[in-house]
């Protein structure tokens, strides 16, 4: 989908690591919520409550799951589940736009 129609956007903005992450909230009528949001080069770490789903648009990074002992790769036209109540860390390579959809 590269687009949603009949939403709400939050105006303010989500900033992380002194704006090395910032992203925009989407609710949607069903009360369903994604953020759209860009990351700058570095490594983050993020803590989880709801399941998420991070799809990404642009860009390379690697991910550390929780559980995994291994680093995953991921481009631009992947995505990957993070479990809810969890912490996930990106080494994020280059600049890259995501879709993060929250699951409930």
């Amino acid at each position: 989908m590269s687009e949603f129609k009949d939403v709400t956007i939050v105006k303010k903005a989500n900033v992380y690591f002194n704006g090395g992450v910032t992203s925009r909230t989407v609710l949607f009528p069903d009360g369903t919520k994604k953020t759209l949001g860009i990351m700058q080069p570095g490594q983050y770490e993020f803590s989880t409550g709801d399941k998420e789903n991070m799809e990404i648009l642009a860009g390379e990074l690697d991910v550390m799951l929780p559980g995994a002992t291994a680093w995953k790769a991921v481009k631009a036209g992947e995505s990957f589940d993070v479990p809810s109540n969890s912490k996930f860390t990106m080494k994020v390579k280059t600049l890259s736009d995501y879709c993060c959809s929250f699951i409930k």
